[in-house]
């Protein structure tokens, strides 16, 4: 049975940008600084990584009680830009997670670049927390590629089974999502239901390339 590790953003949910602007206003309170992510790239990157990014690009030293900062004043503003948003499902999502943990896959996980709080904070108003019994978050690595063997560990400590890399599906929307299966073996189910278009998809060569999540039945065949 393959374990299935899910990104969250533009992959499970649109969070309608909470993120983005919950970052731009950890940016202003902590570093007096506005609009600080214009021109940074954010899709599929680890939020340290995000922050590590800006920091540098506004010229200021990404020291470790700066990032320490942002990333508690950043936790703050998404709670409350969570309660004012609306948050959605990507199409088919709750459908698929449904069939998935009736159809023998009672353990999937999450690799996410958002911190474990972060994704705890998006996925619990919206009812699918509760799907996910372990994951790998931004808070483990900066570095997305090094996130699996985070995964492995957490899924052998909940179920008491240790599975080779092998084991392992990563859903996500970015090219990143791909990238970061790749050097372990590991499956990649791109979805274009984010950023990148199909073409732009195609061209990292996933194992699989779908338009969304809505053929509940193809994506149980496909993961077996």
């Amino acid at each position: 049975m393959r374990i299935l590790l899910f990104d969250i953003d533009g992959t499970l949910i649109d969070s309608g940008g909470a993120g983005q602007r919950a970052l731009e206003q950890s940016f202003k309170e902590i570093c007096s600084q506005d609009n600080a992510i214009d021109g940074v790239e954010l899709a599929g990157k680890t939020d340290p990584l995000i922050i590590k990014e800006v920091l540098e690009s506004i010229n200021l030293q990404p020291t470790k009680t700066l990032i320490e900062g942002l990333h508690a004043s950043y936790i703050k503003h998404l709670k409350k830009q969570m309660l004012i948003t609306n948050t959605t499902l990507k199409p088919g999502v709750r459908k698929l997670l449904s069939a998935l943990s009736n159809n023998g896959h009672p353990h999937m996980g999450l690799l996410t670049g958002n911190v474990m709080e972060g994704a705890r904070i998006k996925l619990e108003p919206i009812g699918i927390l509760d799907f996910f019994s372990f994951g790998a978050y931004g808070s483990d690595e900066m570095d997305r590629n090094l996130l699996l063997p985070h995964a492995q560990r957490r899924y052998a400590e909940k179920t008491g089974h240790t599975l080779p890399s092998e084991s392992f599906v990563i859903i996500g929307d970015t090219p990143r999502d791909v990238a970061c299966a790749k050097p372990y073996g590991a499956m990649s189910i791109a979805v274009a239901t984010g950023s990148h278009t199909m073409a732009e998809l195609r061209v990292c060569e996933p194992d699989v390339l779908l338009e969304d999540l809505q053929d509940t039945e193809e994506f149980l065949r496909l993961v077996g």
